[in-house]
């Protein structure tokens, strides 16, 4: 009956884990929206940086912290979409049984 408890204790802190790194991406998202909207409006009604909107040095930032908010999407929705559903379980308990199978009882 332990067993079940320590398992079930296992699962919640594995999908706690996983709420946690979708919770950081979606906050880097919106993040990453409010902040370069705002650089964009900031430069498109400047008057003197208007006639320069079309630039590289206006959309860089976005262009390059888009790349890294693509890296944290991929490595938080990735790795479940490549593995399966149930390969992080089946790994955890083919692990947890080859821990309770090398102990000395």
């Amino acid at each position: 009956m332990e067993t079940n408890n320590t398992l079930d204790e296992v699962r919640y802190q594995q999908a706690l884990k996983r709420v946690r790194r979708i919770k950081g991406f979606y906050t880097h998202l919106l993040v990453y929206v409010v902040i370069n909207t705002m650089v964009l409006i900031m430069q498109f009604t400047d008057r003197e940086a208007s006639k320069d909107f079309w630039q590289w040095q206006t959309f860089g930032m976005a262009i390059f912290w888009g790349i890294g908010l693509g890296a944290h999407g991929m490595s938080v929705f990735i790795p479940t979409m490549l593995m399966g559903k149930g390969w992080e379980e089946r790994k955890i308990n083919e692990l947890m049984e080859k821990d309770k199978n090398s102990k000395w009882e």
